[in-house]
């Protein structure tokens, strides 16, 4: 009976991904529905979009795990960061003029946006051939923490987990494109909210509730960390150690307004409300979903068993919350499942069809097809060819990445995010904002990003280890992300100011997609006087730097003839 409910609820699961895919497939057949759903999405789905691709089977089982038991309590910090800094700050400064820019550069991929906006083809193929890499070893960090769920709850093998969850993400991705990708967030979304409550509440319960809970964690006698002089450091405010700590929110909160497949959400967004709207309910989802996880594995301690180091858990960081899990009863376990299958999905397609459609438009199209573009029909198909080659190989990696006893969840994860933030945050943000940012500037990023995240998965391959400790924090591939990302913001400005782009006619021409006017209801904005107030359909003029330029244009009602008359 345990077993049937597990298999039910996979059983719904799987049929309505896959029923949503053939609903969506009509939208996806060119290259703006395929990738952007036509820019019509609107504000809840885009807003589901960008936190079920934000958070993953990796922050669940591995993060979670990982800083959960570095960290104790405090590692909710994390969490909320990436609610306020990830989500509520990314759409307030990214969202708007994203969406402005690269609909009037019409561009529909990170690639093509940086080859449009500093007028480089070469930038847009090494910014596509850094996306394609970099994304393969997030992609199989997210095989790796579901199955390892799978194997708790239905002793099936790790193998054959991950080529069904890649099976299934492949049919959906496929058949519906970006639409089917956005829809089905949304349902997934809906899962992990009211999944993350439904485990933490039991998790809770298994110790008496929340308060002895936390009171067990704190009295353990264990629970004292080297370096610390209480025995609460689990349970403290800011945890056992708080610099590696604000690495982790850094990587993890701002990380987000460089990664591809993040920015990508806001091409999509419909209109002015779709701003307003994704903002806040991005912000909500972030605080329950990042929050609770992480919550969650602040208790992690009290579950998993030390290893004979005396610093990490038997059976690494990766094992803890399926230990947590373990015991819970066969519907909490099936609920855990689909929330973390959910998450993983979701961030899985997001993944893979940003990579698809980075390698097709931005690589292939410009490279082999220099003299005659391809067809859109072409494109689509190159798309959902390059969907399945990726799945493919991202799938063999996480296979192959299962024995290996290096490179756990959060380090592979740790090394794609750092690269791909550190060589495209700055050049991205800056771009949107400042005029004179050159090249040069952006090839820096692209070689201090990759170098230092490079560096840092080298030395921890190698083992390397040095008597310096600010060398050694930064050999942490959650540290050197910070620092890559960090290098990036403060020194483009300066680069900019020592050698500024010069075409600043080309450059004019592009932000003058800000200074657009259109026409907006005066609910939106109060007219200039009273009779303009009191018109039928009162219009006030505002630039398009607040409005996206989707917003419909309504023409300013025009005064009655005798009005006029006795005005003169």
């Amino acid at each position: 009976m345990d077993m049937f409910i597990k298999v039910l609820f996979l059983v719904i699961f799987f049929g309505i991904m896959i029923g949503v895919g053939i609903y969506c497939r009509k939208q996806a057949t060119n290259v703006s529905g395929f990738v952007l759903g036509n820019r019509s999405v609107g504000p809840w789905l885009t807003a589901f979009a960008f936190g079920t691709s934000y958070f993953s089977a990796v922050i669940f089982v591995g993060y979670a795990g990982q800083f959960g038991w570095r960290f104790g309590l405090a590692s909710t910090w994390i969490g909320l960061g990436n609610a306020f800094i990830g989500s509520l700050l990314a759409w307030n400064i990214l969202g708007r003029r994203t969406r402005i820019m690269t609909q009037h550069l019409d561009s529909a991929t990170m690639p093509d946006f940086f080859a449009k906006r500093y007028n480089s083809k070469a930038l847009k193929i090494a910014s596509s051939v850094i996306i394609f890499v970099f994304l393969i070893p997030y992609t199989a960090s997210l095989y790796n923490g579901l199955s390892r769920l799978f194997e708790m709850a239905f002793g099936i093998p790790y193998t054959y987990c991950v080529i069904g969850m890649a099976v299934l993400t492949g049919v959906y991705v496929v058949l519906g494109g970006y639409m089917a990708t956005a829809i089905n967030d949304f349902i997934q979304g809906i899962i992990m909210l009211g999944g993350i409550i439904a485990v933490i509440a039991a998790v809770m319960r298994v110790n008496g509730g929340l308060n002895e809970t936390i009171a067990l964690l704190s009295k353990q006698t264990a629970l004292t960390p080297a370096g610390t002089q209480f025995r609460g450091a689990y349970t403290s405010f800011f945890g056992p150690d708080i610099l590696s700590l604000i690495g982790v929110v850094i990587l993890t909160s701002l990380g987000t307004w460089g990664l591809p497949q993040m920015v990508q959400k806001f091409y999509a967004i419909k209109s002015e409300k779709s701003i307003s709207t994704g903002t806040i309910v991005s912000t909500v989802f972030a605080i329950i979903v990042a929050g609770g996880c992480y919550f969650l594995g602040g208790f992690g301690r009290l579950f998993g068993k030390m290893s004979a180091d005396g610093v990490k858990p038997e059976g690494g960081y990766d094992a803890v919350i399926p230990q947590m899990l373990e015991n819970l009863s066969p519907v909490i376990i099936g609920i855990v499942v689909i929330l973390v299958l959910s998450a993983s999905m979701s961030t899985l397609s997001s993944l893979v069809l940003t990579s698809s459609s980075v390698l097709t438009i931005d690589f292939i199209d410009p490279v082999f097809c220099s003299k005659k573009s391809l067809s859109e029909k072409k494109k689509v198909l190159f798309m959902r060819i390059f969907i399945v080659f990726f799945i493919a190989i991202s799938a063999v990696i996480a296979i192959i990445q299962a024995s290996s006893p290096v490179l756990f969840i959060s380090q592979m994860m740790g090394v794609s995010w750092g690269a791909l933030a550190g060589a495209f945050l700055a050049p991205f943000m800056y771009g949107l904002y400042m005029k004179r940012v050159p090249k040069c500037a952006v090839w820096f990023n692209f070689v201090t990003g990759l170098g230092i995240s490079i560096a840092s998965f080298v030395f921890n391959l190698a083992g390397i280890k040095f008597d310096n400790p600010v060398l050694e924090y930064f050999r942490s591939p959650i540290n050197a992300g910070m620092l890559a990302m960090l290098t990036g913001i403060i020194l483009t400005p300066i680069i900019t100011l020592l050698f500024p782009a010069k075409d600043t006619d080309r450059t004019d021409k592009i932000f003058s997609c800000y200074k657009k006017l259109v026409t907006v209801p005066v609910s939106e904005a109060i007219g200039d006087d009273e009779e303009a107030a009191s018109s039928p359909a009162p219009v006030k003029t505002v630039t398009q730097a607040k409005t996206p330029a989707s917003t419909k244009q309504k023409p300013a009602a025009k005064s009655s003839g005798k009005k006029n008359k006795k005005r003169k």
